[in-house]
């Protein structure tokens, strides 16, 4: 793919180096962007982890850095088109043999700032009481990014898929304003929580295969907008949940799943808190039930057919939490074995 002025990113194809494979597909305003990216990544390469100065070693490579990413025309969504087009590619190749996994999760980038607004707001933390037992707050600052990560069976990262940056200016009152406002009958669209709706529609459109993508989550992606834009995108999705629905016959699926016999065991390896190993077996129950958009929702949403599992841990391990996962997914279930 080429940029807008009709030059491919890095201005070089023949080398064949991984920066040229993940910028092949590159898209900048300005071609000399791209080509200043992939001498970046080339040089950063070798001082991963550490700070920009240290990585680019000298300073005329490291002002070149920070005059890049300080440029107003160069964005986050130029930077990573190239490799989004490398993991279309990567996955492309793999999806006709077996369904593909998108994980989303999100992470925070914490900085140290003496003036936190010019990074953003993540969290106040309780640092214990002071001598006097008055507690001691601090406010982290820096940025968040939700990203999906495209993944085989086995386990084989392809690469991202989608990637959402946001800043919080303020973390003053929420815990309050959580006391006067029903959560579940505010619009998804201006709340955070939309970022896993974005990411999924972004992630789906970009592999163009949604019949191949399994989109999977942590308890976070128990939101029902999430299952409906699924729904809607026609993708399959397997999410751990933490809410108890209501269900088309009018009672919560933690009553309906209580009905449900064992139908099997799984056993999958764990470590506890001392990094030991143990085999614990988990008692899987599934039931295809109907779930109800929360109340404030039902004319935004429609009603969604189901698969919920639950899969307890039998005996109460030493040293760690027994595993009670409760997940829904749209894909029907038939037997305790692995499709």
């Amino acid at each position: 793919m080429n940029s807008s002025s009709g030059t491919n990113a890095n201005g070089n194809s023949a080398s064949g180096d991984w920066a040229d494979v993940e910028l092949s597909g590159s898209v900048f305003a300005d071609p000399r962007h791209g080509k200043r990216l992939h001498k970046l990544l080339k040089t950063i390469t070798f001082g991963k982890g550490g700070s920009m100065p240290w990585a680019c070693l000298e300073w005329a490579n490291t002002k070149a850095a920070y005059r890049f990413f300080s440029n107003p025309r160069v964005s986050p969504a130029a930077i990573l088109s190239g490799h989004l087009d490398a993991t279309r590619k990567r996955f492309e190749a793999v999806c006709d043999q077996q369904p593909v996994l998108v994980l989303h999760d999100t992470t925070e980038f914490v900085y140290k700032r003496k003036k936190m607004e010019a990074v953003g707001v993540l969290k106040t933390t309780f640092m214990g009481n002071d001598s006097q037992g008055r507690s001691r707050l601090h406010t982290l600052c820096g940025l968040l990014m939700h990203s999906s990560l495209v993944v085989t069976r086995d386990g084989i990262p392809l690469g991202l898929a989608a990637a959402h940056f946001w800043t919080r200016k303020k973390f003053k009152g929420t815990t309050a304003l959580k006391k006067k406002i029903n959560a579940t009958r505010q619009p998804i669209e201006g709340k955070e929580s939309r970022r896993w709706v974005t990411c999924l529609r972004r992630a789906t459109r970009l592999l163009a295969k949604p019949e191949a993508i399994v989109h999977v989550g942590d308890r976070e992606s128990d939101i029902y907008e999430l299952f409906a834009a699924a729904k809607q995108e026609g993708t399959h999705f397997l999410f751990r949940t933490c809410v108890d629905r209501l269900t088309g016959s009018q009672v919560h699926v933690s009553e309906s799943m209580a009905e449900v016999r064992v139908k099997g065991l799984h056993r999958v390896e764990v470590q506890d808190k001392d990094g030991h190993t143990a085999l614990a077996v988990l008692e899987l129950r599934y039931r295809r039930l109907r779930l109800l958009p929360p109340e404030g929702k039902k004319k935004r949403y429609p009603e969604l057919d189901l698969t919920v599992l639950h899969a307890e841990e039998r005996g109460t391990p030493e040293n760690r939490e027994a595993i009670n996962w409760k997940l829904v997914t749209d894909l029907p279930i038939h037997s305790r074995c692995a499709s």
